[in-house]
């Protein structure tokens, strides 16, 4: 029975929990309880969340999921080797394979069927990874900002574990990895504008506007985070999760402007308007860093929302437009040059223009069936 609730504990990461409980309030974000957002959210009762719960479970709308397979571009390792420094991969989510100074960098790597703690119950993914787990080259480093499930896949971290030389974590994100087996040498835990230089490249955790937690028990005892990565001249900006906030403006006149920000752009609904932001303030996240080019993420791989699965990209892609932003929509394990990005095709439309089709297709099938039966009878 002990083996067995160590397990349990090890698994939630209830020990990481009270250690960061036990550790972090050193941190201008630790309460001494927990860690909070520099705006504090609004207290939600017990009805709030379980109103959410009923909606996402019972009153789904049509569309959150899409009809059809979704364009993949495959990788294989010897693509990976061959592809020239700064070139970025989106793997799915906010999975991101970066190739910088010959040596290659993954941001919160979800592999998994499902972003859940359940292996049968939970959002599933829409396509599969542009490459498998194991195929994967060795990764210098793994980049997470914060713990929750679509973006810190327990079984995916320990099969990386052999290949990977460094884990760059939030505060008590890292504790989790240890926790599980990853060698503690390897884990390096920073609080907001911390940061360090590794190979030549400047990684900074700065703040977002979040929450963390992995089980009833663990909520806000580990750190959230976005990242800014330096190559020299080329600064890019990854926003892990979190809502609009006063930080952006900060963290560009600290550290921008950057060429590229991969931003979160999906999952938004106005029940939580605190912790992901809706397209507009994606937008006006972008402007706020002083960034170039806009790359919409955290989108095309899982239903975690109410809206339409392509929503995220009609919305972006209108919004910038009007103000002339640089947009880039590169297809899942399409190449991306962040030193020179393109705008990509619209890929999501041809999908969603075939459901349409369905859609429309369908009740005058169902029209006819009947008539055709009223006439036989």
């Amino acid at each position: 029975m002990t083996s067995f609730t160590s397990s349990i504990r090890r698994a939630l990461g209830l020990t990481a929990a009270r250690r960061g409980r036990e550790l972090f309030d050193m941190s201008a974000q630790h309460d001494g309880k927990r860690f909070r957002n520099v705006r504090p959210r609004p207290v939600e009762g017990l009805g709030k969340t379980l109103s959410i719960v009923w909606n996402i479970l019972l009153n789904k709308p049509a569309g959150t999921t899409p009809a059809g397979a979704l364009p993949v571009d495959a990788l294989s390792p010897e693509q990976l080797q061959a592809a020239p420094d700064r070139s970025l991969y989106r793997l799915g989510h906010s999975t991101m394979l970066l190739k910088l100074r010959g040596q290659f960098w993954l941001t919160d790597p979800v592999f998994a069927e499902r972003a859940s703690p359940f292996r049968r119950f939970g959002p599933k993914r829409f396509h599969a990874p542009p490459i498998a787990l194991e195929d994967l080259p060795q990764l210098r480093g793994v980049i997470l900002s914060h713990d929750h499930y679509d973006h810190l896949d327990r079984e995916t971290v320990l099969a990386l574990a052999a290949k990977t030389g460094v884990f760059l974590t939030p505060l008590g994100v890292g504790d989790r990895l240890i926790e599980w087996g990853i060698e503690a040498s390897k884990v390096r835990q920073f609080d907001w504008w911390q940061g360090v230089e590794i190979d030549g490249l400047a990684f900074t955790a700065t703040p977002a506007q979040h929450f963390s937690g992995r089980s009833l028990f663990d909520g806000n005892s580990t750190l959230w985070a976005s990242w800014v990565i330096v190559d020299d001249a080329l600064r890019v900006f990854f926003s892990g999760d979190t809502g609009y906030f006063d930080g952006f403006k900060a963290i560009g006149e600290r550290l921008g402007p950057f060429d590229v920000t991969l931003l979160e752009t999906g999952a938004y609904d106005a029940q939580w308007p605190y912790v992901h932001m809706q397209p507009d303030e994606t937008v006006q996240a972008h402007v706020d860093l002083r960034g170039r080019w806009l790359v919409p993420v955290h989108n095309g791989t899982f239903d975690l929302a109410m809206h339409r699965w392509q929503e995220p990209y009609e919305r972006v892609i209108g919004l910038t437009a009007a103000r002339g932003i640089p947009l880039s929509t590169p297809r899942m394990g399409e190449r991306l040059d962040l030193a020179s990005p393109h705008r990509g095709e619209k890929w999501w439309r041809e999908v969603a223009e075939a459901e349409s089709a369905r859609e429309s297709v369908t009740p005058l099938r169902r029209f006819v069936c009947r008539q055709t039966r009223q006439t036989n009878s």
